[in-house]
């Protein structure tokens, strides 16, 4: 039986896991990270010598090249950006594909074998645009996606709820960039999802802008220097404030101290700050507060009240925090579980899905509902005024996947030729107010006709939530099918293949091989291995530094300051010259830095 990867594609970190033996395993991708080795940063970077970074690498150089690194990717999911890596461009798909790609490959060395095959997780929220964008991505590193899987879904399946009786269970996942909460009935074996709720675009990267804002505003108004605009000190802020945001969920207050992070007139400035939980708090309650209207949405759906809850499951890195657990705990009357570690559960229920779709038995059966409505733009009167944006509605949100429904239109007069049919998924009854998904034209109809034409539009959604749609003409059968004409879902052929050459490209070591402009590709103005080595070990010399730097003695403060400018300086000469002073500045860091840490 075939392996299959269950991935979780995280906005902050990715997990990849397998079922071995009827147990779920989470593979480790990070060995060498100081985080958990079963985590992998999403984020993907190019060197100076134009080496491919991904994980830990990646986002550690993004304290010193910012330009050349790429986080929260996706974020950018479902969209036509471009992501610009050094002097390289890249599509979503394509970044997301380089992070699938290196999560497949330290799986395949964790199990001996190739694997082909995955089912990826997405936000329960993600719209028909994003879910293809995702499919890509698996296409382009090398992998057949068999099923798409909502995250909160995915978490669910991992957790026992040890009877056969009615269960409901509501799943409120925060990851970094979206935020999900599904209402689940489990029964004799079944799991199956009652309703979804959520928002694309919120979660801990939104937490950490408002620290970031609010300790930039400080440091702004005491030195009249904006860190935001600076892009290495924005870098270097936003993983103090990532990392002070973590150590709030267990400590009061926290130091945020960055030795040399700018300079005003020549002279180098510090930044120290001190974040108490409370003001951390009241930053992020609004947000918090706009999750729990989709709570609200969720239990309407499924018409159903917090007291019928049995089970609140919290998922996601960012539900670690207090104030959050303590809203959702007042909300649903009952303390959240969180018993399965919220960063790994859904990458171990994709695998679980993986397995059941195997034909393994190996825990309940999911059936899983699709949290948009589909349906087509018509011409109708509302509200006694005839328009052409009415939204008719063919599959409503919630609707347990598989799902297949049909509607009969008509046509406009008789005699017409020619049936657009625009069809977007939301719920706003003007069309055009929601996401517009395709369009099917269905030309050729009776232009002889002597009444309107009856024409069937027909929905399919299969378990991964992904539209297809026919239209046919009932009295000739005259049918068509759905074509997404957009480069943004569905690349063709011809781009698919280019675009899957310079991932492959990309994973090559070498920065000729990679070069947009082959003709101006001079392999002596790259940096050697070694360098290479150096500007990594640099990366890990300025967070240490940073982090023993508050509890330093002054004087020590001064030469670690002094130091630091040092390092900057050689970083900047050795991407030109491999003839510097590097090594002797990186050896009298290290050396002050080990005494400081011994004393």
């Amino acid at each position: 039986m075939d392996t299959v990867l269950g991935i979780d594609l995280g906005t902050t970190n990715s997990v990849v896991s397998i079922l071995k033996d009827d147990l779920t395993v989470v593979i480790p991708v990070e060995l060498d990270s100081i985080h958990s080795a079963k985590m992998l940063p999403s984020a993907v970077g190019i060197d100076a010598s134009g080496k491919l970074l991904v994980g830990t690498s990646a986002r550690n150089q993004a304290l010193l090249g910012p330009e050349k690194t790429i986080l929260s990717v996706k974020r950018q999911m479902g969209t036509d950006a471009l992501l610009k890596l050094g002097d390289q461009q890249f599509s979503p798909q394509e970044v997301s594909a380089i992070i699938l790609r290196t999560l497949k490959e330290r799986a395949e060395q964790h199990v001996g074998h190739s694997v082909s095959k995955a089912v990826i997780t997405v936000p329960a929220f993600f719209n028909d645009k994003q879910r293809q964008a995702t499919y890509e991505a698996g296409a382009l590193a090398g992998l057949e996606v068999i099923r798409l899987i909502n995250e909160p879904t995915a978490a669910a399946l991992t957790y026992d709820v040890g009877t056969q009786e009615n269960k409901k269970l509501l799943v409120y996942d925060l990851g970094g960039g979206t935020f999900d909460v599904s209402i689940v009935q489990v029964e004799q074996g079944v799991v199956e999802v009652l309703s979804s709720h959520g928002d694309t675009h919120l979660g801990g990267d939104d937490f950490d802008q408002l620290l970031l804002n609010h300790v930039a505003d400080l440091f702004q108004q005491e030195h009249q220097v904006d860190l935001r605009s600076i892009p290495a000190a924005h870098s270097r802020l936003r993983h103090e404030v990532e990392e002070a945001k973590k150590q709030l969920s267990f400590e009061p207050y926290v130091n945020i101290d960055i030795p040399f992070i700018a300079e005003h007139k020549g002279k180098p400035l510090n930044l120290s700050a001190v974040i108490e939980r409370s003001d951390y708090q009241e930053l992020i309650r609004p947000l918090l507060e706009k999750t729990i209207s989709s709570v609200d949405d969720a239990l309407n759906d499924a018409r159903l009240y917090a007291k019928d809850i049995d089970t609140v499951i919290l998922v996601g890195g960012s539900t670690r925090t207090p104030l959050l657990q303590e809203i959702v705990a007042e909300k649903l009357g009952q303390q959240p579980l969180s018993s399965v570690d919220p960063d790994l559960c859904v990458a171990m229920g994709a695998a679980i899905q993986g397995g059941l779709i195997q034909g393994q038995e190996v825990g309940p059966v999911l059936v899983d509902i699709t949290p948009h409505t589909m349906g087509v733009r018509c011409l109708s009167v509302e509200n006694g005024i005839p328009t052409d944006r009415f939204f008719a509605p063919i599959i409503n949100r919630n609707t347990p996947l598989p799902a297949k429904r049909s509607h009969i239109f008509y046509t406009n007069y008789p005699g017409q030729e020619v049936a657009l049919f625009d069809i977007h998924q939301g719920e706003h009854s003007d069309a055009t107010l929601n996401d517009l998904v395709g369009t099917i034209t269905l030309e050729g109809l009776d232009k002889q006709a002597d009444a309107q034409s009856e024409i069937l539009v027909r929905f399919d959604l299969d378990m991964s939530g992904t539209l297809h749609a026919t239209v046919i003409e009932r009295n000739t059968s005259l049918e068509k099918s759905i074509s997404i004409d957009n480069a943004i879902t569905r690349f063709q052929s011809q781009d698919h293949e280019q675009a899957k050459r310079k991932i492959d490209q990309v994973f090559n070591d070498s920065p000729c091989e990679i070069a947009e402009d082959q003709s101006t590709c001079d392999p002596e103005s790259h940096l050697s291995p070694q360098v290479r080595e150096r500007m990594e070990r640099a990366a890990s010399l300025i967070i240490r530094a940073e982090n023993i730097f508050v509890s330093a003695p002054e004087p020590d403060q001064k030469e670690i300051t002094v130091l630091l400018t040092k390092l900057k300086a050689a970083v900047e000469e050795d991407a030109q010259d491999d003839e510097t002073d590097f090594d002797t500045t990186v050896a009298e860091l290290d050396d002050l830095l080990f005494y400081l840490q011994d004393n």
